[in-house]
């Protein structure tokens, strides 16, 4: 089997997203959970923004010129998160998936990132098993939950929109949580709209990117976390990613409606501090 890896092009898009959308039905479905994409539209779509992202290291396997598999290595801030890493069912346990982990490795080792992480599907043994061999630890459980909006107002807090005059103050309070800052995904969701601070006494003292599976969010406390999840008008895609060693927000979440819909693990190899406040990761970390 010769497999040849090589980067992303536009012209993948199509047949990486098909491709992206059957592994991921292929292997929720054999585990009776909900496929995190629809469609392969869909996935399709988000696989042509990465690879038209310049944040966004993109790395395709092929066999005889056709694409079987993807990775990706987002590169937007200083820690790197990977995937989605999707590979054809056919191809699959075949030493594929451990290739093209150890390509955006490699990258971000040149670049080079203090450090990596990932999110992983927590009934996935496979993929467990290979990042852990590939040098990543577990750091956290995680409960994705979904639900209609809670339209939940919190006293003394004051949720909206973020703008660019907020980034200095969001990057600030990310580096007191996590000992690093997610600059450049804050910047995306605040240019795309999606992007939203907590206030109080006319401070920022929480963010959401994005209040979903794609989406990370930091707060001072579980308060201005929850003030954030309260006033969101949905919750994009899968849902939001809950940290369950967070047993007040797990439970708050539970008891307005949100329910969970799939276990899942943060997973980091390099420079990690134990987080010094409240938060949601994205499904990249």
């Amino acid at each position: 089997m010769d497999v040849k890896l090589r980067q992303t092009t536009p012209q993948d898009a199509a047949e990486l997203g098909r491709i992206c959308f059957e592994a991921f039905k292929t292997i929720s479905e054999y585990h009776r959970f909900t496929p995190d994409f629809p469609s392969a539209e869909v996935a399709t779509e988000l696989i042509s923004t990465l690879i038209s992202h310049p944040g966004f290291f993109g790395i395709a396997a092929e066999v005889e010129g056709r694409v079987i598999g993807s990775n990706f290595l987002d590169e937007r801030s200083m820690i790197a998160g990977v995937g989605p890493i999707t590979i054809d069912p056919e191809w699959q346990n075949k030493s594929v998936g451990r290739r093209l982990m150890t390509a955006v490795l490699n990258r971000a080792h040149e670049r080079p990132f203090p450090g990596v992480r990932l999110i992983q599907a927590a009934f996935h043994n496979r993929s467990l098993s290979l990042y852990t061999k590939l040098g990543f630890q577990v750091r956290e459980p995680l409960a994705c939950m979904q639900g209609p909006a809670l339209r939940i107002e919190m006293s003394g807090l004051r949720v909206r929109p973020a703008t660019e005059t907020d980034l200095a103050a969001c990057n600030r309070l990310c580096f007191a949580v996590h000992g690093h800052d997610r600059a450049g995904e804050l910047r995306d969701g605040i240019h795309q709209g999606t992007a939203l601070v907590v206030e109080r006494s006319g401070r920022i003292t929480g963010y959401a990117s994005l209040m979903g599976f794609f989406g990370h969010a930091v707060a001072a406390t579980n308060n201005d976390l929850k003030a954030l999840i309260g006033g969101a008008e949905a919750f994009h895609g899968p849902g939001i990613l809950v940290p369950l060693r967070n047993a007040d927000l797990f439970e708050w979440c539970l008891a307005h409606g949100l329910r969970v819909t799939q276990p899942m693990t943060l997973m980091t190899t390099g420079l990690y501090n134990e987080p010094a406040g409240a938060f949601l990761p994205s499904v990249l970390y």
